[in-house]
């Protein structure tokens, strides 16, 4: 029997695990685990004078996160695969599943970050201990260009610099076709189910969405396409996407794919080649090609990560640079709860609290405001936005945090006159009203 290992890669289409998996010999089932070391406190790999006032994953992403393996499971189904749901870790299970079902092969995305290689060196002790081990079959597979089709021999080589990766990725790269698991159809194999925990059981609590949030979506993949219809097809949206992203207020103003990305309810490629249609049926402008330009920046994180590894953990980030970084409890407290002397940064942070989301030109604002004008350790924001953010992926966020905390992509100070950005993006205050004024919660 074969085990597709769930993690980042929630969807069936477009999934070369999956489809590797469903070609090999033997019955497939699939599992996907609530790791507790996900749900805990933490440091954050910090050594703070204080204690870390939140936890790895916060209620917002959980939910998404569960609304997301109700859709999977629906959609796995349809195809006579089984998808078990744990609140444990994979080494404590993983090893019992290979032999109550006999499992030869399991398949999973390949990941290399610092959480995740640990919870798989975890599992390869358990796995070490059986009479029969499974063979693991580990793909890349969440980005737009492939490991294997980028022109650059080895991740050292990848380039400092954004533009540089772009372009070179653009002349050279080809993006791969999707793949399917079309007409494949197996008996529903004999197994326990297992229920979806609820919040409650992750240690989080039961919460309403706010009406206002920009991000109201559910999570998994048919929500997913739902909103990639919406967005290009039903109002042709993607035709303005480069003029309006950096709105502030609605739904619409750009196309919130970060959420089903980050946990690979939609790939980058399903994206890309679903432009390139509109391009042909539609439009083709400066605002299509900018919505390929934002996955290529994702894709560019990802390599720095592949590249620099722990160091993007790492207070001098991937620079090495020796700043001196202030760490207070106090400031942390008023700007998480938006109570600092910036009504911009306030707005943008009381939106976050509220919702999971912020708008990219919030997250720029917030970020500068916390590293480089009040000197705060730039992890502990990125900490903040982990936990928080329903759009959480590793790679974007400890590479967005460097690169506006001087220690990353970027060595140029990238501090942000908050006050000018607010007049430019927010000259009527209709955002800073909506969120300072009304009650929240």
């Amino acid at each position: 029997m074969n085990l597709i290992w769930y993690r980042n890669d929630l969807r069936i289409q477009d999934n070369v695990s999956l489809k590797a998996a469903c070609e090999n010999n033997g019955e497939v089932i699939a599992v996907y685990f609530f790791d507790p070391r996900y749900y805990q406190e933490s440091d954050f790999g910090m050594n703070l004078p204080f204690k870390v006032p939140f936890g790895k994953t916060g209620k917002y992403r959980a939910q998404f996160i569960r609304e997301a393996l109700k859709d999977l499971r629906k959609g796995l189904e349809e195809h006579g695969i089984p998808l078990l749901l744990f609140h444990d870790k994979p080494e404590n299970i993983i090893p019992q599943l290979v032999e109550e079902y006999e499992i030869t092969d399991i398949y999973l995305q390949k990941e290399w970050t610092r959480d995740e290689v640990e919870q798989e060196e975890a599992l390869g002790k358990a796995l070490s201990t059986l009479d029969r081990k499974p063979k693991g079959h580990r793909v890349y597979d969440q980005f737009l260009f492939h490991p294997e089709d980028v022109p650059f021999d080895n991740w050292q080589q990848i380039p400092k610099v954004f533009t540089e990766f772009r372009k070179k990725c653009e002349k050279q790269s080809e993006v791969r076709n999707t793949v399917d698991i079309e007409g494949y159809k197996q008996e529903m194999p004999k197994v326990t189910f297992t229920p979806i925990p609820s919040l409650a059981d992750l240690g989080l609590e039961e919460f309403k969405k706010h009406p206002n949030s920009a991000f109201p979506f559910e999570g998994g993949e048919i929500a997913a396409w739902d909103r990639l219809d919406h967005y290009f097809w039903d109002t042709e949206k993607l035709k303005y996407y480069k003029k309006t992203r950096n709105g502030l207020l609605g739904t619409d103003y750009s196309s919130k794919f970060s959420p089903w990305l980050a946990l690979g309810c939609i790939s980058a490629r399903q994206i890309y080649w679903e432009v390139k249609r509109f391009e042909k049926e539609v439009k083709k402008n400066q605002d299509t090609y900018w919505l390929v330009f934002e996955l290529v920046w994702r894709d560019f994180f990802k390599y720095v990560s592949l590249k620099h590894e722990h160091n993007i953990f790492n207070l001098g980030g991937i620079l090495h640079k020796d700043y001196e970084w202030k760490a207070s409890e106090r400031e942390l407290e008023k700007w998480i709860n938006g109570e600092t002397h910036e009504d911009f940064v306030n707005a943008n942070m009381k939106e976050l609290a509220a919702t999971g989301f912020m708008s990219n030109r919030g997250r720029q604002n917030v970020a500068s405001y916390w590293s480089m004008h009040r000197e705060q350790d730039w992890r502990l924001g990125a900490a903040y936005f982990e936990h928080i953010l329903i759009d959480y992926d590793v790679h974007s966020n400890y590479g967005n945090w460097m690169y506006n905390s001087g220690v990353g992509n970027d060595p140029r100070n990238r501090t942000f006159n908050i006050k000018l950005q607010a007049d430019r993006y927010d000259n009527e205050h209709k955002y800073r009203k909506k969120w300072l004024q009304e009650k929240l919660f």
